[in-house]
């Protein structure tokens, strides 16, 4: 009967303690995702003020893919509409917090994964702080106590912050690579993170779950990429049974210029560059036929407006 009632205390005190901290992230959590809301990675996050279930394609991933990928083109050519949810030096487990994140509003038919993040160190602890944070968010913005209002008190929430770019970031400056035959052809594999492993198939099983095709995606870098990546990327995604685009090895589909494609000698790609990589990705989203055309849907008319200030930017430059 004693240990009983030891049980019964503890079980009573983590369910307590469960309510508490669930409580409390209610208040703590943004009430907008703005910046003035105090709502970390706003681009990454700007999917949220987007209409409910309007999203056909989400990409994930590093600074490489909101570099690379540009919506708003994939959108003027297509009636398509997609994201970035990407930010600097993104792990994979905040790319599962990311996906479920835009999954409670959206159902995508297509989830890209930009692999540079599969190979990226991706430390226990830091995965249990992201997976524990998105349970009870106290633990990621625990710091803006300082400048809560009486709206944060309520549990009410609103998304108002869209970014017209759909997450993509533009740049136009060049700064050429000099490391351009960095892809030389070997049989080495270089092995992925044992926990890089275990997310990617948790975020290929999720969007399994979800009915959304899962797909890894290597885009240029002379930096971040080399053929023994390539290998290990290539027979790991023979094993998850999806499919795999590695553009660095496809200079006739995705002609990347490493004088004037890129911004920051080879690390990422420039407006000219990204325009490349997005005329590949918009081909082979519409050869899947998963997704339909949005244009002239009233619904989506928003959208049409975002591509007239792109395009404003694009012609400014």
């Amino acid at each position: 009967m004693k240990y009983l009632k030891r049980i019964l205390h503890a079980v009573l005190f983590f369910a307590g303690l469960y309510c508490l901290l669930l409580l409390s992230s209610q208040f703590f959590l943004p009430k907008n995702n703005t910046e003035e809301a105090g709502m970390e990675d706003l681009t990454a996050n700007g999917f949220l003020a987007e209409k409910e279930n309007s999203i056909d394609v989400l990409f994930l991933g590093d600074s490489e893919v909101h570099r690379s990928v540009i919506p708003m083109q994939i959108w003027k050519e297509t009636g398509i509409t997609s994201y970035d949810c990407s930010s600097d030096r993104q792990v994979l487990s905040y790319s599962f917090s990311l996906l479920k994140r835009a999954v409670d509003r959206q159902k995508p038919k297509i989830v890209f994964l930009e692999t540079d993040a599969v190979y990226r160190e991706h430390s226990p602890m830091v995965a249990l702080y992201n997976e524990v944070s998105e349970l009870f968010p106290i633990f990621r913005y625990h710091d803006r106590w300082k400048k809560m209002s009486r709206h944060d008190l309520t549990l009410s929430a609103k998304r108002t912050w869209r970014h017209y770019n759909k997450g993509y970031k533009y740049a136009i400056k060049g700064d050429p690579s000099t490391n351009k035959n960095y892809i030389v052809p070997t049989d080495e594999k270089e092995d992925i993170p044992k926990i890089n492993i275990m997310y990617t198939k948790m975020i290929k099983d999720y969007c399994d779950s979800i009915g959304a095709k899962f797909v890894l995606l290597s885009t240029p870098s002379t930096i971040n990429w080399n053929y023994k990546q390539h290998n290990g990327l290539k027979q790991f995604a023979e094993e998850l049974g999806c499919d795999y685009i590695d553009m660095n090895l496809m200079p006739n589909e995705v002609p990347i210029d490493w004088d004037i494609d890129t911004f920051d000698k080879g690390n990422h790609l420039n407006y000219r560059g990204a325009v490349k990589v997005t005329n590949y990705l918009t081909k082979y989203i519409t050869e899947t036929g998963l997704c339909k055309s949005h244009k002239g849907d009233p619904e989506y008319a928003q959208w049409d407006e975002d591509y007239k200030q792109f395009e404003e930017q694009v012609n400014a430059n």
